[in-house]
């Protein structure tokens, strides 16, 4: 039971886009549609499980002074595997991708799993934390690219669902939604409704007004 909390906390409760805003230039950049978003989201999937799963394995053999060169080294070595691969199999969604299958090296959920939970727990463990913290960054990205994709043109993994004016239909696309601040608002707003369901979520202010503290005031 324990095990599985590893792979089920970091969908909702421990989210890491949602309550620990990490990796979030990703979602800004790769969500204007859903095969794009996928396909970020599979990369991230295999760079986060099979890093978290090396870097545990060998975790009682790299010493403190390199830890994070060795960490960083293992990660960019899977993430020219997977752009590789891309560039070999789905070289058109490797140029829609552009840069960011690369910036994986430098998301914040990736070094922040091997450095917080794989290098201090077996690998077992570690390649779960890494599938849980992978499938959390990549329900929001999938969410995130639906909506964007559906209302910004009507499709959804490039088929059309809902029939645009140019083709004679009703539905006008919203062009915000091909731009980047509209995954800022959606995002928000995800992350507004899972801490107005989950109150426990909610960061409490680092400061208190003098008057709270001292008890004057009106």
């Amino acid at each position: 039971m324990r095990l599985s909390r590893h792979l089920t906390d970091p969908l909702i409760r421990s989210n890491p886009v949602t309550l620990q805003i990490l990796g979030i230039c990703s979602a800004l950049a790769v969500t204007t549609s859903l095969v794009t978003a996928l396909t970020m989201c599979a990369a991230l999937i295999f760079v986060l499980c099979v890093a978290s799963g090396l870097i545990s394995a060998i975790r009682r053999h790299i010493p403190q002074s390199i830890r994070l060169i060795l960490q960083i080294t293992i990660i960019a070595t899977l993430v020219i595997v997977i752009d590789e691969v891309l560039r070999a199999y789905a070289y058109e969604i490797s140029q829609r991708l552009s840069i960011f299958v690369g910036l994986i090296v430098t998301n914040c959920i990736v070094l922040g799993r091997a450095e917080s939970f794989a290098m201090h727990h077996p690998v077992w463990p570690s390649v779960l934390d890494g599938l849980g913290n992978a499938l959390g960054y990549s329900l929001v990205l999938v969410v995130v690219a639906t909506i964007r994709e559906l209302l910004g043109s009507g499709t959804l993994l490039g088929l059309p669902l809902l029939p645009t004016t140019t083709e004679g239909g009703w539905f006008v696309p919203l062009r915000l939604m091909q731009l980047a601040p509209s995954a800022f608002f959606i995002i928000g707003l995800m992350i507004w409704a899972i801490r107005a369901a989950r109150p426990e979520q909610v960061e409490h202010p680092d400061h208190r007004l003098v008057g709270h503290e001292t008890g004057a005031g009106p």
